[in-house]
């Protein structure tokens, strides 16, 4: 016997798709069975689990918000956010995100974040929700993983430069990346900046950065696009500082 979805747990599910709604509810939605057996895992407060067996093809295409509705939904609670005093500036690699639009990108970067083992992801007020469905599904997981904040770019990099860490941008014109010795040292604070996809790196932002870095071309001249994917561009960035990690010789001294 299939279980009955009500008109107003339909109507609250949907409604989730909206931020306002999902900052009114502290609610959000994670579909597919990876992604909810993550969820369930992650100690994240579950709210409801509806699968496909259970109350039927119709029901499921109704309270999805995927374009091919997936065989399980969860409807999630946000996490307590912390603060970035919180977070930073601390020992490591962290990343800060300056103004993602795209939901892919920034689902992306959180994925590629996870894989090195980056824990700690701060983002610019205008960077897209962290709860957007989109951004969820382009984890892969990794949501339940990172400690991300929203704050204040520009301060948490003078912070983290401040107490003698360093602070990295990825320009068009910059040292090329390969041939540049990275701060890897696990006990010194490093922030890596991600620029927003059109603009690239804002000008406050970039004022604060301690390190330009460029990821050169191949060839070097002819036969590149204009930029690389922000996403990309932080996948080649992380695995530079992750090679380079192998390599104690490459620790800068204070």
């Amino acid at each position: 016997m299939m279980s009955l979805l009500s008109n107003q747990e339909i109507k609250t599910i949907r409604s989730l798709a909206e931020k306002k709604y999902r900052d009114r509810t502290g609610l959000f939605v994670v579909e597919g069975e990876k992604m909810v057996e993550e969820a369930i895992r992650s100690g994240f407060g579950i709210e409801a689990v509806w699968r496909r067996d259970e109350i039927g093809e119709k029901a499921m295409s109704r309270i999805s918000l995927l374009s091919t509705p997936s065989p399980v939904l969860a409807v999630v609670r946000k996490p307590v956010v912390p603060s970035a005093a919180e977070l930073f500036p601390c020992a490591g690699l962290s990343l800060a995100l300056d103004a993602i639009r795209d939901p892919g990108n920034l689902g992306t970067i959180l994925r590629t974040a996870d894989w090195f083992g980056v824990r700690r992801v701060a983002a610019a007020p205008g960077t897209v929700d962290l709860f957007n469905p989109k951004v969820i599904q382009a984890t892969m997981g990794a949501v339940f993983r990172i400690s991300f904040v929203y704050t204040d770019i520009p301060d948490l990099c003078r912070t983290c430069a401040a107490a003698g860490g360093r602070v990295y941008g990825t320009f068009l014109s910059g040292q090329d990346l390969y041939a540049t010795h990275l701060e890897t040292d696990p006990g010194r604070s490093v922030v890596v900046v991600v620029g927003n996809e059109s603009n690239g790196i804002s000008a406050e932002v970039a004022r604060q950065v301690t390190d330009r870095i460029t990821i050169p071309p191949v060839p070097a001249a002819g036969g590149a696009g204009e930029s690389l994917n922000a996403a990309a561009a932080t996948a080649i960035t992380l695995a530079e500082f992750r090679r380079q990690a192998r390599q104690p010789s490459n620790r800068i001294e204070p």
